[in-house]
């Protein structure tokens, strides 16, 4: 456990419980909250509850989630090198399963490279049907609107000055920065670039998500060495 708390020292106990059970340990909540207090380990705060926008006809602007692929989001992430430079972060992220499909890391980002990244994805997963991205002017650009329209999906722009209405996105850039960002020194964009996808296969993989019932959002599968097919 103290370990764990080591490695990963933005967890609290219950996704370091999550995490000693996917190991092997048959521990609770309970045990593990109990143990944790005696070591004198810190609980990180937690996050302030966001609120919704609602409209005068009743309906609420934030569009919900309900199936793999339903809803995509995206937004931008600035960091700097050790030199000073400035690099950003393209975050994409599945909203229903909270997996993050890729962070492109570059010094500069505009709309091209936005459609880019999705058109990778697209390739891979087929298009969602919706995709939420800020108000901001790398995402209203008319070559991104066109191009998500062209291949069938919709944009669901966000108001301005609602940053909660992309709470989804918020949320995962705030973790990405506490765990990962302000942890770290980048001595070169390649090394960021490493770095940074290294975090994202364990965010998708390893790490406990609590509205996941602390489960990883895509969890790698490992076949029995009995059931994998045999060479002949």
């Amino acid at each position: 456990m103290i370990e764990l708390a080591r490695q990963f020292g933005r967890y609290g106990y219950r996704r370091i419980a999550a995490l000693l059970r996917d190991a092997g340990w048959s521990v609770s909540d309970g045990r593990v909250e109990r143990l944790w207090r005696r070591e004198g380990l810190k609980v990180p705060a937690k996050q302030p509850k966001k609120g919704r926008l609602w409209l005068n006809d009743g309906s609420c602007v934030r569009l919900r989630p309900e199936y793999r692929n339903h809803v995509w989001s995206y937004d931008f992430v600035h960091c700097r090198t050790d030199d000073g430079k400035v690099f950003r972060t393209l975050n994409i992220l599945d909203e229903h399963s909270r997996e993050c499909l890729a962070i492109k890391v570059q010094r500069k980002l505009n709309s091209a490279d936005v459609i880019d990244a999705l058109t990778d994805l697209f390739i891979l997963r087929g298009a969602p049907k919706y995709i939420r991205s800020d108000n901001g002017p790398e995402f209203v650009a008319k070559a991104v609107r066109d191009w998500i329209t062209a291949v069938g999906a919709k944009t669901a722009y966000i108001e301005p000055g609602s940053p909660w209405e992309n709470g989804y996105c918020e949320s995962f850039n705030g973790r990405m920065r506490d765990e990962l960002l302000n942890g770290e020194v980048f001595y070169s964009l390649r090394e960021a670039q490493i770095l940074i996808e290294e975090w994202r296969k364990h965010y998708n993989t390893k790490r406990p998500h609590s509205a996941l019932g602390y489960k990883p959002p895509a969890p790698e599968t490992i076949i029995p060495m009995d059931q994998r097919p045999t060479m002949h």
